[in-house]
């Protein structure tokens, strides 16, 4: 309570300890444990002792207790209770006014909100297909250009009114610029429509099959988005040129990435892959927060597909979201990508109020690598070593 009243952290950010204490290295906690568990001298102490083994047991579960990666892939907990039985359960049934409410709430919702907001969904993407189709007959020039980007603008605006989506734009002035990049934090697929709803973009990503490899072919008619293979999105190389030669050209739009390549439940911004921050390009960074008090946004694909998705978020309230358009960036002398990535990432969370963390989003679907395992591993055989070396020294 009184490190709340202070304003300052519960926990040290380079600790996974419940409780906050100064750095210590492996060697010194180890020491620590030898000495308050035996009587023994301890440089006459064997290499290896039992007690050795609660230090990384006890690390073990800090670790689970005070998971700061697991947690970022689920929907975000409400202080309060919105009247959607998606984030909590049993709510409706804590008293008779509250069961009135949610179901006046819920005929609301999906018998009046869900089929207009499905109607102007259809509507958009039908004449998102149609009209980029048409301009895609044109011949190059500033006549289809134009064309292009208040098509696109129109249509994605009309998606967004089927979301009920509420969006406050903050510093304008800095909205990205033709032959740049634009990356912004990943919380949803919707991420897309509503940056593109205040400005035209061109979209990187793979070819799909279905609808959206129909919308797809179609907005590429009229835009220069950058469509890749399944087999061309792995070579690093390909990938790089293609967005190299796209930002040299000053008449294209600014390309639109999610460096995260996940989606992240928009309390926190997760690692930043390499490849946009090598280009070169300048590169606008965007802060996107939503407000799940009106309907979470988090897509959770372990969980949820796309269609059942949508409908979730067509079935809430609103989508309430505030987006920030922070100064442009540039790579600085002595800067590798890495370290620019993290300099982009660490401005957005700043702005976005969201934590910034540097583990990589691909955690959610993938193990830890066995290089963190072989780290510890290390660093404790070191220390043995070290041990056995300076007694046969003395």
């Amino acid at each position: 309570i009184g490190a709340k009243e202070k304003n300052h952290p519960l926990y040290k950010p380079y600790s996974n300890a419940i409780i906050a204490k100064e750095p210590t290295s492996l060697e010194e906690e180890i020491k620590e444990i030898r000495r308050s568990g035996s009587n023994r001298d301890l440089d006459s102490a064997s290499e290896f002792e039992m007690s050795d083994i609660f230090y990384f047991a006890r690390r073990g579960v800090e670790s689970i207790m005070d998971d700061e990666v697991t947690k970022r892939f689920s929907a975000e907990e409400l202080e309060s209770w919105n009247l959607l039985t998606r984030s909590n359960n049993n709510f409706h049934y804590i008293s008779l006014r509250l069961t009135v409410l949610w179901g006046l709430g819920l005929l609301i919702r999906y018998g009046f909100l869900l089929p207009l907001r499905v109607t102007l969904a259809f509507t958009g993407v039908g004449l998102l297909v149609f009209l980029t189709c048409l301009v895609g007959l044109l011949p190059n020039g500033r006549l289809k250009n134009f064309l292009s980007e208040k098509v696109h603008l129109m249509c994605y605006r009309i998606c967004v009114r089927a979301l009920t989506a509420i969006i406050t734009y903050h510093d304008s002035e800095n909205k990205p610029k033709n032959g740049g990049i634009c990356v912004a934090n990943h919380t949803s697929p919707i991420d897309v429509i509503i940056l593109a709803s205040d400005g035209c973009y061109a979209m990187v990503g793979q070819i799909h099959g279905g609808l959206m490899g129909v919308i797809q072919r179609s907005m590429v008619k009229a835009c220069p988005h950058v469509w890749f293979e399944r087999s061309e999105v792995k070579d690093r190389h390909l990938v790089a040129k293609r967005l190299s030669d796209h930002v040299e050209d000053k008449s294209k739009l600014p390309i639109l990435i999610f460096p995260e390549g996940t989606c992240i439940n928009n309390t926190s911004v997760m690692m930043f892959k390499k490849g946009s921050f090598e280009i070169g390009a300048t590169v606008y960074p965007v802060a996107i927060k939503y407000d799940p008090r009106f309907g979470d946004a988090f897509w959770n694909s372990s969980k949820f597909g796309m269609v059942n998705y949508l409908l979730r978020m067509m079935s809430s309230w609103a989508i309430v979201c505030s987006v920030w358009y922070l100064p442009p960036m540039s790579r600085e002398e002595g800067e590798d990508a890495v370290q620019f990535a993290n300099r982009v990432k660490a401005a957005i969370a700043r702005q976005g109020g969201l934590v910034d963390l540097l583990w990589d989003g691909g955690l959610k679907r993938g193990k830890v690598k066995d290089t963190f395992k072989e780290e510890q591993q290390k660093l404790y055989s070191k220390m043995l070593v070290g041990t056995q070396e300076d007694r046969s020294r003395s």
